[in-house]
């Protein structure tokens, strides 16, 4: 975008990526099998994945800490709630060759930043 600002993503954005399990074998991004959230070292960026927008809401000052109900975040089964935490503080990156979906999420701790990656399955999209 011309001013900068990150395209805010909608469900329907993220239901429409690809599934990660019709991924082929052979892509640059098929070593990052994390169906749930895995902590990396440092934010993945292009040339490996392409920023496709946020899923943050920019009226929002301070998005809520409130997991989607009977959930818990860091399981691989935990639905993708755009409106809820930590999905509502996340941005949205594809893998430049297969068009993969990954979410990109940072935590900052009192001592630490841990910098977190989950693929994007649509089926668990709500």
């Amino acid at each position: 975008m011309a001013d900068g600002a990150a395209a805010q993503l909608t469900r329907e954005d993220l239901r429409a990526l690809p599934d990660p399990a019709a991924a082929p074998a052979d892509c640059a991004c098929s070593n990052l099998r994390c169906a749930g959230w895995e902590s990396i070292g440092q934010p993945l960026r292009e040339p490996l994945l392409l920023h496709l927008g946020t899923l943050r809401d920019p009226a929002v000052d301070e998005p809520t800490v409130e997991e989607w109900p009977g959930s818990h975040f860091w399981s691989a089964a935990a639905p993708v709630a755009a409106s809820h935490f930590p999905y509502n503080r996340c941005e949205i990156w594809a893998c430049a060759e297969c068009g993969r979906g990954f979410l990109q999420y940072t935590e900052y701790g009192g001592y630490y930043v841990d910098h977190r990656l989950r693929q994007i399955d649509p089926a668990l999209v709500v």
